[in-house]
């Protein structure tokens, strides 16, 4: 079956969109499908906005430019809903993985939306870089739940290759539990 899939991160600087967004390939490589990851850096500090993007296909990808009409958006810091416009573009029939309870007004747009509590996952599996917590591990258990484009098992090896040992181990274990915990529902 052919498919192609574009996908647009939403995250603050030192959160892991743009891992996240690497890990996707890596999974992807791993089930036999094409993907690539484009960051996007506008102001580069911890705490800034931040934008990655994925394509991912049955068949070989040739273009790497920025996304504009995603499938599929994915929020790693719910306050990004007050300065962004997380919905722009997004496909009718497109899905929102969030992280936390996702405010009404995204729900009253129709789409299909995911979502976790990947600040309190990341924080029981000590995943806290200079005080912040990183979601993206989580984040990326909740994107593979809810789009079911990748496997969860090429996901937590692409994650365990990247941080060999007790790291991966907790990076890991935090990916299963939001793949678990991802609730998924349809607004409207």
């Amino acid at each position: 079956m052919s498919f192609f899939v574009e996908v647009r991160w939403h995250g603050r600087g030192g959160q892991g969109a743009v891992t996240s967004a690497e890990l996707v390939v890596a999974a992807a490589v791993k089930d036999g499908k094409h993907a690539v990851a484009i960051p996007f850096f506008g102001a580069e500090r911890r705490g800034a906005p931040v934008i990655a993007y994925n394509r991912i296909s049955s068949k070989p990808i040739r273009t790497r430019a920025a996304i504009k009409n995603p499938d599929v958006v994915v929020v790693l810091d719910p306050s990004l809903v007050k300065i962004v416009d997380i919905t722009q573009g997004l496909k009718k029939e497109g899905i929102i993985v969030f992280n936390g309870d996702p405010p009404g007004e995204l729900l009253k747009k129709g789409f299909r939306v995911a979502y976790v509590d990947a600040t309190d996952i990341a924080l029981k599996n000590k995943l806290v870089l200079a005080g912040i917590a990183l979601v993206n591990m989580p984040m990326l258990g909740a994107f593979t739940k809810a789009t079911q484009i990748l496997s969860i098992k090429s996901v937590v090896e692409a994650v365990k290759e990247k941080w060999p040992g007790e790291v991966g181990e907790r990076n890991a274990a935090a990916v299963l539990e939001a793949y678990n915990r991802t609730v998924v529902s349809y607004g409207g």
